[in-house]
This record gives C-alpha cells, structure tokens and sequence, in this order.
C-alpha cells in the first residue's frame, strides 16, 4: 500500500470499517502534510510528495506566505543543527546555526520571532528575531549527560511561558522568560510531544513508551491511547503529535518503516479512521496536518 490509506478502522491485525466522529463507512478522510526526518517533504492528500528539502529535518511549519520553517539536522553545513526559513525553490531567507550538538525545536510566533531550543552542555530555549539576534534565553533544568535526550517540541503557549518536554528526565515542564518552573508533570516514558489544549489540559506523546496521554492542570491523566487499544499495534516510537480541531488526533510512528503505518488519526473513542504509509524505510520525526479533505485547517495548529 502507498500514499494515504482508506478511511477504516483496523480489524484483525490491520484495516476494517471506519469509525468514530463524522466518519461513516462510506466517508473517504484525506490530509496533506508537511514530514520532518530523514525526509523533509510535503505530501498530498493522494499521498504524492509535492516538494522536498535536501536537508533532514526535526521540526517544521509551512507559513502564511508558503515558506517553510525548518529545524534542521545537524549536518556538514550546520554542525550543530539550525533553525531555516525556506521558499519552495529552496532559497535560504532566514538562518540561525546552532552553537551547541543540536537544534531540536522550531516555532514561528505572533511577534514575529522565532522559537528553538539547542542541546548541548548547556540546554536552553531560545527566541530569536529576524535579524537572527537572541532577545530571550531561558535556561533550561536538564540532565546533560545525554544531549540528544534533553528536549524535543518546545512551544510557547498564549500565556507567554514556554513548555518544554524534556526526554530522559520523563518530564514536561512550563517555564516562565525567566526561566522559573511554575508546572510540571512526571511522565511514564520519554516524553517527545506536549500541547497544551485550548481546554488547559495538555497532551503528551512518549516516544518508545507508544503512548499518548491527556492530562490535566492537577496533572491527572484523564485520557490515554497505547497500543492496547488499537487492533494491530500500529503505534512504533510516539514522537509527533498534533490535536486536530474535529477533536481526533494524529500520531506519528518514528520507527515505522516501509508499508507500515506512519501517521494515524484517532477519535477521543480511540477509533482509527485515517493512516498514511509508503514505501521509504525512514519514518517520521514530527508533521503539521495542513488540510481535510482538501479543506485547509482553521485556527492555530495545536502541535
């Protein structure tokens, strides 16, 4: 199977009759999708690949103007990772090169600065302008003996403090500018993803743990996806995630690999009525949903 799969459920060890939401059995569900990792790529809601970065990749957006907002991998151009804005001719119009092991993060915001996070002997977010100079530094509570395992998807959130899921530690933390813990919860594996909801819980993906868990402000876990409870087991390495407005969410599957599935869309119900899958041997890393059924997305991307 390539591309984007039908809109079905999974009965036995894979596909059956789709469920959950609006979807009806007869209901067909596409997305287009900007892809990090290995591959930095824009698929279509056919499932063909429409553009593609040269460079690996493990966060990104696609703009209001069409650009793209990458974080990049760190590679032999940017040694220690960075954060590009691209056209779709592939023209570097933004650049900030990482000074420590890696640029894990990227977020476009509402001033107009861009949001990173380095890896490094000493972990720390970042908001950067578009003349490329730093006007906020948060240091960040990190282990250090493990770089790479310090922070993935960082994100500012409306009230102007910052959460940072922080992976070896198993925990995701809200810090102020000013770099004060004022919340925190304990996660039962590396957390990859936290987003916090427009109802102020927040969700959270655990890589290897495949999981997905929704909590609340008090930290209680009021929701929960694993494994055990999709037919198939289809969940490899719960890295991206991203809250749609339906109230479905989509789950990236890093390890997965050739024929296997990548991203699947999940009602509250823990019903699958969406997969993507392909033939490349590399996964994931993190995506942004861009449409439904060829009808972009309203409102801000809880991702």
């Amino acid at each position: 199977m390539h591309g984007i799969s039908r809109c079905v459920a999974m009965v036995g060890l894979l596909f059956g009759v789709c469920a959950g939401n609006a979807a009806t059995a007869a209901e067909k569900i596409t997305h287009s999708f900007l892809a990090t990792g290995v591959e930095t790529v824009l698929v279509d809601d056919a499932g063909k690949v429409t553009w593609r970065y040269p460079h690996g990749s493990r966060d990104g957006w696609v703009l209001a103007d069409g650009h793209i907002l990458l974080a990049l991998t760190k590679n032999r151009e940017y040694p220690g990772g960075a954060a590009v804005e691209v056209t779709r001719e592939g023209k570097t119009v933004f650049a900030f090169k990482g000074s420590q092991s890696e640029v894990n993060t990227v977020q476009p915001l509402d001033n107009g600065n861009i949001l990173l996070t380095e890896a490094g002997a000493k972990p720390r977010l970042l908001e950067v302008n578009r003349e490329g100079k730093i006007v906020v530094e948060v240091a960040l509570q990190a282990q250090t003996k493990d770089h790479h395992l310090q922070t993935r998807m960082a994100r500012k959130l409306a009230n102007g403090n910052y959460l940072v899921p922080q992976l070896l530690d198993k925990v995701v933390r809200e810090y102020t500018p000013k770099g004060k813990i004022v919340w925190e919860v304990k996660t039962p594996h590396w957390p990859f993803t936290a987003i916090r909801l427009d109802n102020g819980n927040t969700l959270i993906n655990c890589t290897l743990g495949n999981l997905a868990i929704e909590v609340n402000p008090k930290g209680e876990t009021v929701w929960k996806l694993s494994n055990d409870d999709l037919p198939g087991k289809p969940i490899n390495d719960a890295c991206g995630a991203q809250r749609l407005p339906n109230g479905n969410t989509v789950i990236t599957s890093h390890h997965a690999t050739a024929k296997q599935v990548k991203l699947l869309e999940v009602t509250r119900d823990k019903k699958i009525v969406w997969t993507y899958t392909d033939d490349k041997k590399s996964g994931i890393h993190h995506f942004q949903i861009l449409d439904t059924n060829g009808k972009a997305l309203a409102g801000r991307p809880l991702r």
